[in-house]
């Protein structure tokens, strides 16, 4: 991706409130996008989802100056989850744009129309917008060879052995081209869901939330596998990813072409000859909606001709030929029974309504944000209001609006605390941002947050430290800043409630492993604003060390391709506060450590005896650290990537590797020891087998 980092940013008058908006939406937009595809634990609605992608993708496209490099409008779905093998799609597997009425369909149909040069209607193949869990099947031979999840989009989850237990998969097709991959929909028929959950119910398990979750739980059960839920699954097919045959010229005949093969296809399909007739049959589909087997969420319509689907062709992460037209959300009323003041890792104080519980959408609903004080101010919500809450599938909801002829009298409106209710700092809100913050860098709440962010996985990776631990750490002040967690000893914590001598050395262990990270994992832990993932490793790249990123100024770091003035801007600030380099000190004093690497323009192309070449880590390398490994890989010119695939180069494999050394060996891929990779690193080790066979065959 290209980022446009060298604009003059708009006037302060022409952009008040987008730079702090726009990263909202993204870090908002990407935890959500994990929770969804990755941990089966949505917090927030499809339709708000949608709403908040659509208002990041207009503010980008307004501002492309602070596109931010790890904006979800970049990417499809979410990266797969540990504990399975990855495997690469034959092709991308890409999301669907979506509209929430006839309009937004009218101006997909007008859009087509104006990119093909036509006047004349466009014909469209119109199919339920399934509500479960996609995946891949890959056939070689007319054998089942892999079923995998959409994952990130270019790589899923290997979930092949949960996918034969589905009655509705074929394991074996007749009649099939040599390779076929195919995709479609996994699902729990209601009926199915309502059976599974009588008989959970009788055995005192608790019951799923609803199909959708059940069906993407199903699919990724790791260890004590449920096969009464497999094998309820259905499987709806709905698009041929490789292997169609040739004659076939429309989305109808693929739909045929999987039918005769013996997939479930959603016989409620049919092909409308213009963008009324689309229209038309989502508003039937809608009203038979709850008569359907499956759940369903809208409906997908595809340009029937695949001739004009190839002309009209693929964005970065949707086909420009479909889109997906949504229901309207599930919506119930409620009353705001308090609101009250959260306080978070940056010390956004963010207000939250405690709402009269309520089931909507088919889970119950207690609490949900109000972001901040302009959109309280917006909706005009009060406390004993009677409010919309809006939903769809599993997830905390959005008040939507306030009932005005249900609202008691002498009501007030509600404002924010002019102080942090957790320390009674007064509260700050800096000119042209929406959140109000509590600038005290001791405040529990903040402190609390923050030792949860620097175990998470993306920062330094403290493994058993949760948030009932983080409390007693700071109820019995053994931390009082973050650098203290690695000042712990193992009696400071066997002298906690219900800490045993197994658990206090797990700690310590953990605490030991994370002291050697790498300098974009300790960024990230610093917790500076903007700063993501993605900017870690630009700066990490640029600068190759702490001490010269700290002394460059915002012209230096908006010169960076990638990162763009207003994260410039925030980095620099934040290096330039004396207590953030006093903590830093302190961390280096605990043991924190990272390898330092040559510096590098991050845009070029690597430059080294490795590039080009993928490597991935597996096991434990004795002597060798896995960000060590990793640095002198880089700074050969390697690139260190988390899954095998046929691309991979090499992978390297310790003590205790497992399935991903398990799938080099299966892909063929090269494999190395620790003594392998040093002689590759020293140049004493060809990079190609067929270099190491030539000089092999070679006369002594």
């Amino acid at each position: 991706m290209t980022v446009t980092s060298r604009r003059k940013p708009p006037s302060p008058e022409a952009s008040e409130g987008v730079p702090s908006r726009i990263r909202e939406l993204v870090a908002d937009l990407n935890r959500h996008l994990r929770l969804y595809h990755v941990e089966d634990a949505p917090l927030i609605s499809d339709s708000e989802y949608d709403r908040r992608f659509r208002e990041l993708e207009e503010l980008e496209r307004q501002h492309p100056e602070w596109v931010l490099p790890d904006s979800p409008t970049r990417r499809v779905g979410a990266p797969p989850a540990e504990g399975f093998t990855t495997v690469e799609h034959l092709r991308p597997m890409l999301s669907l744009d979506n509209v929430m009425d006839a309009e937004g369909m009218q101006g997909f149909d007008e859009r087509i129309r104006r990119m093909l040069d036509r006047e004349d209607p466009v014909a469209f193949h119109g199919e339920p917008k399934l509500d479960g869990a996609s995946l891949e099947l890959v056939y070689q031979g007319g054998a089942l060879s892999v079923a995998a999840t959409r994952g990130d989009g270019r790589e899923g989850e290997d979930v092949t052995a949960n996918a034969r237990q589905i009655l509705s998969v074929p394991l074996e097709l007749t009649g099939a081209p040599e390779t076929l991959s195919v995709y479609g929909e996994v699902l729990l028929p209601i009926k199915a869901f309502e059976r599974l959950n009588r008989n959970r119910g009788e055995r005192g398990q608790e019951l799923f939330v609803n199909p959708r979750n059940a069906a993407a739980g199903s699919l990724r059960q790791l260890h004590d596998v449920d096969v009464e839920r497999l094998r309820s699954l259905e499987f709806r097919a709905y698009a041929v990813g490789v292997g169609l045959p040739d004659g076939v010229a429309t989305q109808r005949e693929v739909m045929a072409f999987l039918a005769e093969l013996g997939f479930v296809t959603s016989p409620e399909s049919r092909v409308c000859a213009s963008v009324a007739e689309a229209i038309a049959y989502h508003e039937e589909l809608g009203a038979k909606r709850s008569d359907l087997p499956v759940e369903i969420d809208g409906s997908v319509f595809k340009v029937d001709s695949l001739a004009i689907q190839r002309d009209l062709g693929m964005l970065s992460r949707s086909p420009r030929w479909a889109i997906a037209f949504k229901f309207p959300a599930h919506q119930e009323h409620t009353v705001v029974e308090d609101i009250f003041t959260s306080v978070g890792r940056t010390g956004a104080l963010t207000p939250v309504a405690k709402l009269r519980p309520v089931f909507v959408g088919g889970v119950t609903v207690s609490n949900a944000s109000l972001h901040n004080q302009d959109e309280v101010d917006r909706k005009d919500v009060r406390v004993g209001d009677t409010v919309v809450i809006q939903r769809a599938g599993d997830v905390i909801p959005q008040v939507v609006s306030v009932v005005l002829d249900l609202r008691p009298k002498r009501t007030k409106r509600w404002v924010l605390p002019s102080h942090c209710p957790v320390c009674g700092t007064e509260a700050v809100r800096p000119e042209g941002e929406a959140v109000t913050r509590c600038p005290n860098p001791a405040c529990p709440a903040k402190l609390r947050n923050r030792l949860l962010h620097i175990a998470g996985r993306g920062a330094l990776d403290v493994d058993g430290l949760g948030e009932k631990l983080v409390e007693q750490l700071l109820d019995q002040g053994l931390v009082e800043t973050p650098p203290d967690l690695f000042a712990l000893t193992r009696e400071s914590l066997l002298g906690l409630e219900r800490m045993g001598e197994k658990s206090a050395d797990n700690l310590i262990a953990a605490l030991d492993k994370a002291r050697d990270t790498t300098l974009p994992r300790f960024l990230i832990a610093l917790g500076i604003p903007e700063v993501g993932a993605g900017v870690a490793e630009l700066l990490a790249t640029r600068f190759g060390d702490l001490e010269p990123l700290m002394a460059a100024d915002a012209e230096t770091l908006t010169a960076i391709e990638g990162v763009g003035p207003i994260i410039a801007e925030k980095v620099a600030s934040h290096f330039a506060d004396e207590s953030v380099r006093s903590e830093i000190e302190r961390f280096r004093s605990q043991g924190v450590r990272w390898p330092v690497s040559e510096p590098r323009d991050p845009s070029a192309e690597p430059e080294g005896r490795l590039a080009g070449h993928g490597f991935v880590l597996t096991g434990t390398l004795p002597g060798l650290s896995r960000s060590e490994a990793k640095a002198r890989i880089e700074a050969a010119g390697g690139k260190v990537i988390s899954a095998v695939s046929k691309k991979t180069s090499f992978v390297i494999a310790g003590e205790s590797a497992g399935s991903k050394l398990r799938k080099a060996e299966e892909l063929g891929v090269r494999v190395l020891d620790l003594e392998g990779l040093l002689a590759l690193l020293a140049g004493e080790l060809p990079l190609e087998e067929e270099e190491a066979a030539e000089e092999a065959d070679a006369p002594s």
